[in-house]
């Protein structure tokens, strides 16, 4: 079927189906905890790995490539919105991480990042993965957002190829919520909700994205880079050093390699 018909819809009602899609395959990889009791560590640093890959590729080849390409088409110095956009996207992942408290996984409450709170520890863990959440719902917003002022097939296979890549990686990272929850003493029921519940910040972002973008269009190029400075910040403050925890780190590099690999094939072969 030729996916060219989705053109005929509102970008923004596209970034809400595509981002509920990436919502939904989040949740059907927590529901793993009804499966499994643990992770081995092997496998969850491969996981984060793959992870890891998807979104350093996506960052590239979906959001900064376009971003300096609309740059010159619009007459503009194209560095100017990629490097900027790109820092911005970084410096407003790093505001969020300093103020919003959240607990990495397999750490004390007392080691909990951001402003200091009395919050139950659960919901500390699940705040943590629902901060890398937020990029990844965002730069799928913004890709179909841009429909709206430039409703290019290849900008649509683009978004396609981001929302299936997201997905991907998002099934494998629900798995990597739930099943430590559950290791930590939650019910499988419990651990199933929380891990859901990280993901349910990705279409919230990704409409709020395509909003922005369809209405402010000088803002695309920014907003592009500005996804993927997010992403970025996410991949090397979270991502990386917790796929390398253990001994078993040359796995989280192979995990790497085929994200990265695997996005790219997406994006280059639809778009």
């Amino acid at each position: 079927m030729n996916p060219e018909f989705l053109l005929e819809y509102n970008p923004v009602l596209l970034a809400l189906f595509a981002t509920m899609f990436t919502y939904g395959v989040t949740a059907l990889g927590a529901a793993m905890v009804f499966f499994f009791k643990s992770i081995n560590r092997k496998i969850l640093n491969s996981m984060l790995g793959f992870a890891a890959g998807v979104m350093i590729a996506a960052s590239f080849w979906s959001l900064l490539k376009p971003s300096i390409e609309m740059a010159e088409e619009n007459g503009m110095t194209a560095w100017i919105p990629a490097v900027t956009g790109f820092l911005a996207g970084g410096a407003f992942l790093y505001l969020i991480d300093r103020l919003l408290p959240h607990l990495h996984m397999g750490l004390s409450k007392e080691k909990a990042e951001g402003i200091k709170t009395g919050w139950q520890r659960s919901v500390l863990l699940v705040l943590a993965i629902t901060l890398h959440n937020i990029p990844e719902g965002l730069a799928v917003g913004v890709l179909f957002g841009a429909l709206a002022n430039n409703p290019d097939p290849g900008l649509l296979a683009g978004g396609i190829a981001l929302a299936l890549g997201i997905g991907i990686q998002n099934f494998p990272e629900g798995a990597a919520v739930s099943i430590p929850l559950r290791r930590e003493g939650f019910t499988r029921r419990k651990a199933f909700w929380y891990g859901q519940l990280s993901g349910v910040v990705e279409p919230v972002a990704g409409v709020l994205g395509a909003f922005l973008v369809s209405a402010l269009k000088p803002l695309l190029p920014f907003a592009l880079s500005f996804a993927a400075g997010a992403m970025i910040f996410v991949v090397v403050e979270e991502l990386i050093p917790e796929s390398q925890a253990g001994d078993e780190t040359d796995l989280s590099t192979v995990g790497a390699m085929a994200g990265f690999a695997a996005m790219m094939l997406l994006d280059v072969g639809l778009g």
